[in-house]
């Protein structure tokens, strides 16, 4: 049997940990008192209008890293999780969107094989006739052998066109395994998407969905490469920061990572829905909104969702005097006051 590729991270930043390490995060887990009374609110869908909609750039959290995106026609999933434990630990809040009740998918998009990111159960119910699936190379085999046939395997800095919307691939530093014995044999990454119509007066918002990440220089070239007008960040699952810094953001580095890509607006995430590390969303919200007041970053420039709500983006003017704000500035509760 011929030997299977192994991944690396740019700079090859190794995210391994040894079992000594893992039981002293055992050990220090057992010894905390932690306060996880706060839940992230769910907003009733608007799901009328999600079935509807084939014009409006929107975005719908669902929990987690699980959004659905509607973007140039195309109805998107992100990362689907929809179960209710994640190993021995219970989702702490509903999905935003029951998964019965979503429009038709067309797109699946899976930045990596971890379980909180890639549920097969919930592939299963997403996919139909037209659905086609994009993974990270190293990962279409799995999923063919589970039966789904419309999959691509996409590298990194790869670009894919599905309908009016270029996909592309893009790096992150993590790593996968989903058995003791496939560690790394599949790559991670996010995804950028983009209007593939040139645009006249206007075009939809460029968004850029960063998966599961630690910090690390390809922030930068992302952002250099691409304009990009909405970042979906994760602010989750950094603590300890010793044993997770290599393959977590904490929120101060997600927000350093908002900064590198050079985009207008960052919507949290991977944060109060999974009980995945130590750290509880009160924590995530909180450390983002001190480094934000710290760095002096505009509240507008930072949108908190609940589960099952909607944000509704427009169409951004192309004329070179003219600006369009993301979100309406007006009707945004303060970023230190919408999730108290």
């Amino acid at each position: 049997m011929p030997r299977r590729t192994r991944y690396n991270n740019i700079d090859n930043v190794s995210t391994d940990k040894t079992l000594k390490q893992f039981r002293q995060w055992r050990e220090e887990r057992r010894r905390k008192r932690k306060d996880y009374s706060y839940v992230i609110p769910n907003k009733p869908p608007q799901l009328d209008y999600l079935h509807q909609n084939r014009v409006e750039t929107t975005m719908t959290w669902i929990g987690h890293s699980t959004f659905l995106i509607q973007y140039q026609g195309l109805n998107l999933v992100t990362d689907p999780v929809w179960a209710m434990r994640m190993g021995f630990q219970r989702r702490l809040c509903e999905p935003g969107v029951p998964i019965d009740k979503l429009p038709r998918i067309d797109v699946i998009l899976i930045s990596h094989s971890h379980y909180d990111h890639m549920h097969m159960a919930s592939i299963r119910r997403l996919y139909g006739s037209d659905t086609t699936i994009l993974v990270p190379v190293g990962l279409g085999r799995k999923l063919r052998r589970k039966g789904f046939q419309r999959v691509q395997e996409m590298s990194w800095w790869e670009r894919v066109r599905i309908g009016e919307v270029d996909i592309s691939f893009v790096p992150t530093q993590h790593w996968t395994r989903r058995t003791p014995f496939d560690t790394n044999t599949s790559h991670w990454g996010g995804y950028v998407l983009e209007s593939a119509q040139s645009p006249a007066d206007s075009k939809p918002p460029v968004i850029y969905f960063a998966g599961d990440s630690g910090y690390f220089r390809g922030f930068a070239e992302i952002g250099s490469r691409y304009e990009i007008d909405v970042a979906l960040l994760p602010i989750g699952a950094y603590e300890p920061e010793w044993f997770m810094t290599s393959q977590h953001t904490t929120p101060e580095e997600a927000l350093q990572a908002f900064v590198d890509v050079r985009a207008k607006l960052m919507i949290p995430m991977h944060y109060g829905t999974f009980r995945l590390a130590d750290d509880t969303a009160r924590e995530a919200l909180d450390r983002l909104e001190a480094d934000r007041k710290r760095r002096d970053i505009s509240e507008d420039k930072i949108r908190l969702l609940h589960h099952g709500e909607t944000l509704r983006l427009p169409h951004l003017t192309t004329h070179p005097m003219a600006s369009t704000p993301l979100v309406d500035t007006e009707r945004i509760p303060q970023l230190s006051g919408r999730f108290k």
